[in-house]
């Protein structure tokens, strides 16, 4: 299986996913579960991104 790095776009969305999961845990505006979920959206995506091409 090759892998291949995720372009540009798909990592700036990640990290995007990422910071609002912090800010939503860190700031109490949601639920935990959420803020996990946002978390997990982000690294789901940086996964699939790499395992599928032109992601």
């Amino acid at each position: 299986m090759k892998l291949s790095p995720p372009k540009k776009v798909t990592w700036i969305i990640a990290v995007i996913l990422a910071v609002a999961a912090l800010v939503v845990f860190f700031a109490k505006l949601a639920a935990v579960t959420v803020a996990f979920w946002l978390a997990f959206a982000a690294a789901a995506l940086l996964v699939l991104a790499t395992f599928l091409t032109g992601l």
